[in-house]
């Protein structure tokens, strides 16, 4: 769609579940006059930074309902860490509570769901630590499809992945220094069998590979990724 037919977008920050004085908030974008498809936004470990708002913002003028959640509303430190102090959020990710993410995957899916604007359906997409966390919206949080780019930790929930019902897709970067051609096996055989998961492989990509603007970021690999992700999305729309 060219800029000139993009609809006008409504931006918001807002708080959708508060907890033990906690707020968790995050980043809505979304079409100002129509209904259109939810879809969650799930960041790395970084938090909600601009690469992501600015997806959020570029769904939303395709038509989509675009939220972006805050999953560490419940850390220490609940704001963006930069991407040059990578020890600080490799810190914050390890003390990170993946149970109760799986739970905040689900409030987030079901929030967005029961939204006036929203036309009933709700997809994920997640990238690294975000890609877990789409993968729980799958198995657990509701969400009618979901997308997951070089996901860490998938390895630990092959049960899971063998019996899911949901459409998912798995993408990987072949040249990934944080997820070993080990687990990427292992994930591609709990898979197979399963028509509700695809696996997609991107030779010489790196962790990031999706994201403009980082020394990992891939054109080629995008662009192959992408067609199978918007194959998928166009399912809710």
């Amino acid at each position: 769609m060219n800029d000139a037919a993009a609809p006008a977008i409504q931006i918001e920050r807002l708080v959708i579940a508060t907890d033990d004085g906690r707020s968790f908030d995050g980043y809505l974008s979304r079409p100002a006059n129509e209904r259109g498809p939810g879809l969650v936004i799930f960041s790395e470990m970084w938090g909600v930074a601009p690469s992501k708002t600015e997806m959020a913002e570029d769904y939303a003028r395709r038509g989509w309902c675009a939220y972006a959640p805050n999953m560490f509303w419940r850390s220490e430190f609940t704001g963006v860490v930069p991407f040059e102090e990578a020890d600080r959020a490799w810190h914050r990710f390890n003390a990170f509570d993946w149970q109760r993410a799986a739970d905040d995957a689900g409030v987030t899916v079901q929030w967005l769901r029961r939204q006036a604007f929203s036309s009933g359906k709700v997809a994920a997409i997640g990238f690294c630590m975000g890609g877990r966390s789409a993968f729980l919206a799958a198995v657990g949080g509701g969400v009618d499809a979901s997308i997951s780019l070089y996901a860490l930790g998938i390895a630990k929930h092959l049960d899971e992945l063998r019996t899911i019902t949901t459409p998912l897709q798995l993408h990987y970067g072949l040249n990934d220094e944080h997820i070993p051609k080990s687990e990427v096996d292992a994930v591609i055989a709990a898979a197979k069998g399963n028509r509700n998961v695809e696996v997609y492989l991107y030779p010489g990509a790196e962790h990031g590979f999706f994201t403009k603007g980082r020394p990992a970021f891939n054109a080629d690999s995008v662009a192959a990724a992408s067609i199978h992700i918007e194959r998928l999305l166009s399912t809710l729309t």
